[in-house]
């Protein structure tokens, strides 16, 4: 699949907004610890996906009924949905200057991840969390994603790469009182 930017300037996939607000002090300090232990680049965007992934619970799989949508938000409750990781992830990564965008894929919901730029080329990592059957991973040599559309029953990635967080996706996040209420509102398309 060809991953298509919604924007051609790359500059776009650094930006700070309200939901990316990686000039926020705990964004900063979380992005500055990370940075301590990696060589280069490459390391650091492992470390920040794996720290992401690991260290930060899907609220559904913790049972968690908080929602998050702001990276700040997310890393200081540590808890938050596929959307919501995908905000922290990119905040740590931007705040580093690795181009970050966002990316979904559609199965019964639609399903957010992230995409980022090394060697001129853009690379999908899911830090959705792992649990018996997801087994995500960081890679720049094949993706090794929480899951894989099946085509025979309606399920696609989405080929657009985009800037800041699809407006749909924002819109339920923030209209959620509790998980409970955001999973009968998700989207189910874009």
């Amino acid at each position: 699949m060809e991953l298509i930017q919604n924007t051609p300037d790359l500059s776009a996939y650094l930006a700070a907004d309200e939901v990316i607000d990686h000039h926020h002090p705990l964004v900063r300090k979380t992005a500055a610890r990370l940075a301590r232990d990696a060589a280069d680049s490459y390391a650091y965007a492992r470390l920040a996906f794996e720290f992401v992934r690991d260290a930060i619970p899907h609220s559904q799989d913790s049972g968690d009924t908080r929602v998050t949508w702001r990276a700040s938000d997310v890393l200081q409750q540590g808890t938050g949905i596929c959307y919501a990781k995908a905000h922290a992830l990119a905040a740590l990564l931007r705040a580093e200057d690795i181009p970050t965008a966002f990316c979904y894929q559609k199965f019964d919901v639609v399903h957010g991840l992230v995409a980022v730029r090394f060697n001129g080329a853009w690379h999908r990592q899911d830090p959705r969390g792992n649990k018996p059957g997801v087994d995500a991973r960081f890679s720049l040599d094949g993706e090794r994603l929480a899951f894989t559309p099946d085509p025979d029953s309606n399920e696609l990635d989405y080929p657009v790469l985009y800037a800041e967080p699809h407006p749909a996706v924002l819109k339920v996040l923030r209209a959620a009182p509790d998980r409970p209420s955001l999973w009968k509102t998700l989207p189910t398309a874009l």
